[in-house]
């Protein structure tokens, strides 16, 4: 066999990340064991009743055909609304690209913007599609540490250090994963305007913008409206429980929305009509749902986080938004991937070494705490028993 594409050698296998332990844990249950579920970041409640109907509403309407590359007008119009309302400005139509999720809108930013070479500046630990869209395609790596004693907010100063003359994007993600951080405005509005200083791009992943439990959620795209160097991504997934749907949006400069469109004419097309009439269904129905389930999310953060704090050499600082703890483990003298491995092996707690979201993220694990508190209770006891006999 001749050799494979050298820029598929740059992506590195995924041996401890989210799907690499739902396989170990879904061969364990298998097994006849019992595992309790904190690996996967998706909510554990299905998509709203009106947005399935939408969608099965759309199929009998035959809306199953090809459509226009960047997205249906109606469900465009709801995302201009949508930005207005939580954003403050409104969008041109042409600033609108509607992307099959939110790991597509990762990599159409970063190849739309970054040549081999130059450089791209993202926190560390963070979602891993940053880290491997930026290898795929061989741009530099300078990340910014996320650090504890700054719950994993983004440091618009660390962000400076690292900057030269061959940086050319700065990643955000606010509320983030895998820390449940959120960047407070002002470093927002500072680190937008270090970059219109430096002539730098800006991806904004705001894909969990409405899980939010006391901040109000800011947009550094605000800074020029997503018309000169912002890129923001923004989806269905989490908020609306509609993880499986594949369906988002990224706002940004009409000219880089241009090249995205070349882009997808010649990889995936378009989204599908129905998907995206689910979308309008999602953005302009009912969104009280959300505001109950975030006061479910509360209690179940506040409950993880306070029995992590409880386990023998364990601490955790309480997450702003999303639905992500991490806990640091260091005290317990083993490796992130080790404890992790452990605690499924020997208690059937399914959680995330830290290493899956880069380095940094050594001597932590993280918890997708969307579950029951029953769950959460029983797995926090399970954890307390093996790790007071390590």
């Amino acid at each position: 066999m001749k050799s494979l594409a050298k820029a598929m050698s740059r992506i590195p296998p995924d041996e401890c990340g989210p799907f690499a332990v739902l396989g170990k844990a879904t061969e364990l249950e298998r097994q006849g064991k019992k595992i309790l579920h904190f690996e996967i970041g998706q909510p554990d409640y299905k998509s709203p009743e009106h947005i399935s109907k939408a969608a099965i509403d759309a199929i009998k309407d035959g809306y199953t055909g090809y459509v226009g590359t960047s997205g249906i007008y109606d469900f465009k119009q709801a995302i201009q609304d949508e930005i207005e309302t939580t954003r403050g400005y409104r969008p041109n139509l042409d600033q609108i690209l509607v992307v099959p999720g939110g790991n597509t809108g990762i990599f159409l930013a970063m190849a739309s913007v970054l040549n081999p070479g130059d450089e791209v500046i993202y926190p560390n630990p963070s979602f891993p599609t940053y880290a491997l869209a930026a290898h795929y395609l061989d741009a530099k790596h300078a990340f910014v540490p996320a650090k504890e004693e700054n719950d994993f907010r983004l440091s618009p100063a660390d962000i400076i250090e690292r900057i030269t003359d061959k940086t050319k994007l700065i990643v955000i993600n606010s509320p983030q994963n895998p820390t449940g951080a959120v960047t407070k405005k002002a470093e927002l509005e500072e680190i937008a305007a270090i970059a219109e200083e430096k002539d730098i791009f800006i991806f904004s992943d705001e894909i969990y913008s409405k899980m939010l439990y006391d901040e109000k959620h800011y947009s550094c795209s605000v800074q020029d409206s997503a018309k000169e160097r912002t890129i923001l991504l923004d989806g269905m997934a989490k908020a609306y429980a509609m993880t499986g749907w594949r369906l988002g949006y990224l706002v940004a400069p009409k000219e880089i929305i241009n090249k995205m469109c070349q882009f997808v004419v010649t990889s995936y097309s378009c989204v599908p009509p129905f998907i995206q009439k689910a979308g309008i269904a999602a953005l302009k129905g009912d969104q009280t749902f959300i505001q109950k389930n975030m006061a479910v999310f509360r209690k179940r953060r506040d409950a993880i986080v306070k029995g992590l704090n409880s386990l023998p050499n364990v601490s955790c600082v309480t997450p702003q938004g999303a639905f992500y703890a991490f806990p640091n483990i260091t005290k317990t003298g083993m490796s992130s991937i080790d404890l992790a491995d452990r605690i499924l092996q020997e208690t059937g707690v399914a959680c995330l070494p830290g290493p899956a979201f880069g380095e940094c993220g050594e001597g932590f694990l993280r918890f997708s705490y969307s579950t029951s508190l029953e769950i959460i209770d029983e797995a926090i006891e399970k954890m307390r028993i093996f790790l007071e006999t390590i």
